[in-house]
């Protein structure tokens, strides 16, 4: 969340970032209720002092032998009084508390201006797109009788898939692939953690109050939730929790499904297995020192096109604008993948840096060795990379013409040495 003390002093200015995003600060609403916080605060701590200086009197004057009979009557109503002002006080704190809550991470000045995607600027390209001398199929017709929609579509409903024999062998080896690349290499440390988590957990990381009806709900009384990315239960790890200088930066690395409802995007990109209900991803999370997440954000986008290019698959890197950018990021790079059939950069990875927003919705925090006292740390993630749309890459670029599709070299370890995909 946004630092309550910044909210108050830089109102004006973060109004005007936030306007970038997309989103109309309620300016009046907000500092009506602050009115109404620093009053209330102000009664409770004056009833408090009273009480203390009226219990006092009534000490004393019953260590003299004195009648305290008037005293007690006069600050009788004091306890009543008290209790209201701090039940009025807790009230107005809880509604600022879900105020605050419900905005977004204001962009960064370096983000660019804009509302939608046509407004993204491309940072730089790598490989260009190969120049088939034939008409590029796309997955679903490459991987025919190896992908099965209609079975998943009886098993689950529409957009499920199921992967057969060398379709499925090709996910789980760029699976494994990608994580031996980025704890060999990049220094990750692998995880496993939970495919369910609650509601505090959603929150803090920004997914809730806002985007419920993305997530899927797990009914009863358990109120928890199927995970939408590993970046939930992966950067709560450090909820709660304050770490030593010496263990940042934190590293890591965790292979999980994901589950999205895809509320705000029906209808959309419904061919094939590009945006399903249930996907893989492989996502990377750094905990950082402050002074130190804007290296981490080109570190990080890195370790994520290093998987691209060990597949050689031609990509660009894309600055969001600010009406495109999500939630709680306060910059994002995408990278975008070539899809020859369509013809088109595809988003494959989002890469963002969210400062001290997630921290603050978390309490995670680092000892500042200079202070000795609490600092918030910064967060980040990436996908690294999403490995279905992966596999539509590397089906759709390795491609020969003749119905037969290629392994990369990358990848051939990880395929019993097989050069070639038996779809």
């Amino acid at each position: 969340m946004i630092d309550p003390r910044r909210l108050r002093q830089e109102i004006g200015s973060i109004a005007e970032r936030l306007r970038r995003k997309g989103v109309e600060l309620d300016v009046t609403r907000f500092e009506a209720l602050e009115a109404r916080r620093k009053r209330l605060q102000d009664e409770v701590e004056r009833l408090r002092n009273q009480r203390r200086v009226a219990s006092k009197r009534i000490g004393e004057a019953k260590a003299a032998g004195d009648d305290i009979a008037p005293l007690v009557a006069a600050v009788g109503h004091l306890g009543d009084d008290l209790g209201e002002a701090a039940k009025q006080f807790e009230a107005v704190r809880a509604e600022l508390d879900e105020f605050v809550t419900g905005l977004p991470n204001p962009p960064h000045d370096s983000v660019p201006p804009g509302l939608d995607e046509a407004s993204n600027v491309e940072l730089r390209r790598w490989q260009e797109p190969s120049d088939f001398n034939f008409e590029p199929r796309d997955h679903v017709s490459l991987a025919s009788t190896s992908l099965d929609l209609e079975a998943a579509a009886k098993i689950a409903g529409s957009r499920f898939s199921v992967l057969r024999g060398a379709l499925a062998r090709l996910q789980r080896g760029l699976t494994q692939f990608m994580i031996d690349t980025h704890v060999q290499e990049h220094g990750y440390e692998e995880v496993y953690v939970p495919y369910l988590v609650d509601r505090h957990t959603l929150l803090g990381t920004g997914q809730l109050p806002k985007f419920e009806d993305d997530l899927f709900a797990i009914d009863g009384e358990r109120d928890q939730f199927l995970i939408p990315t590993a970046e939930v239960p992966v950067t709560n790890l450090i909820r709660d929790s304050i770490l030593e200088y010496a263990e940042l930066p934190l590293r890591f690395v965790a292979h999980t499904p994901c589950f999205r409802s895809e509320a705000g995007n029906y209808g959309k990109d419904t061919h094939g297995i590009f945006r399903q209900h249930q996907f893989e991803k492989v996502e990377l999370v750094q905990i950082v020192h402050p002074d130190r997440s804007w290296d981490a954000l080109e570190e990080l986008t890195t370790h994520a096109e290093t998987i691209l290019r060990k597949l050689e698959l031609p990509y660009r890197a894309v600055a969001l604008c600010a009406g495109d950018l999500g939630f709680a990021a306060a910059k994002t790079i995408d990278l975008e993948v070539w899809l020859p059939a369509e013809r088109r950069y595809r988003e494959i990875s989002s890469c963002s840096n969210f400062l001290d927003f997630q921290a603050r919705r978390m309490l995670a925090r680092y000892r500042n060795p200079e202070t000795g006292r609490p600092d918030y740390v910064h967060t980040l993630n990436g996908s690294g990379l999403a490995v279905g749309r992966t596999l539509i890459a590397v089906l759709e670029n390795y491609q020969d013409g003749n119905g037969v599709v290629h392994v990369p070299d990358a990848l051939r370890g990880y395929l019993g040495g097989s050069s070639r995909l038996d779809l």
